[in-house]
């Protein structure tokens, strides 16, 4: 062989390895709150895995900050505006699940805390079709502020995407919710249902809250 093919051969090679070494590009969003919800689902959810399955011990993340999935919430579809949807079965006598809704705007969307609390409580109504009390509390959980809140009555809003008010009223209901303060936004969790369903998941969604930590 001569040294004319030799040296052409050692040069091809080089190509190759050279080439097979080079990262990937990374992927480009147009704007945080995108960005934010495909690194959540990420997180939350294996790449092919069955949507709808069991949560399993996993971890899920918006706006710089992440938390704990409880284990027996189910993963649910990707929904527009949302990180992510659990359900969680319903209690013996009660007809629907709960959901477990998360949402993250992006950085400075989505309006400060007072407003989002103004509007969940005017989704509840008392006995008496008045609004019902809603009950909150502050509280710093691993360097993060977090607003946390409950309220039970008759549901006003809908079970669904976008929760618009006065689509619906569902008596006997409840809602455990709460506002995370994170590096780049608020968070907003709502977890809504039958007050019966809910109470029985309340000691799981209080446990995911106090896992909230800077990502």
């Amino acid at each position: 062989m001569s040294r004319l093919t030799v040296s052409l051969l050692l040069a091809g090679l080089v190509t190759v390895v050279a080439s097979c070494s080079e990262e990937p590009a990374p992927q480009s969003f147009s704007e945080s709150g995108q960005m934010a919800s495909e690194m959540a689902v990420a997180g939350s959810q294996e790449a092919g895995s069955p949507r709808s399955q069991p949560a399993g011990e996993m971890t899920s993340s918006a706006a710089g900050a992440s938390w704990n999935v409880p284990d027996r919430w189910t993963v649910q579809e990707k929904r527009p505006m949302r990180v992510a949807t659990y359900n969680v079965a319903p209690e013996s006598g009660d007809t629907v699940p709960g959901e477990c809704a998360i949402f993250f705007f992006g950085t400075g969307e989505g309006g400060s805390v007072e407003m989002n609390l103004a509007r969940w409580k005017s989704q509840f109504e008392n006995a008496d079709g008045q609004e019902a009390e809603l009950i909150q509390k502050s509280q710093t959980i691993n360097g993060l502020k977090v607003t946390s809140t409950s309220i039970s009555g008759t549901y006003l809003a809908a079970m669904g995407p976008m929760f618009q008010s006065g689509a619906a009223k569902s008596e006997g209901h409840k809602m455990l919710g709460a506002i995370i303060t994170a590096p780049e936004g608020n968070v907003f969790i709502k977890f809504t249902g039958p007050e019966k369903t809910i109470d029985a998941a309340a000691q799981e969604f209080n446990d995911m809250i106090l896992s909230v930590r800077k990502r």
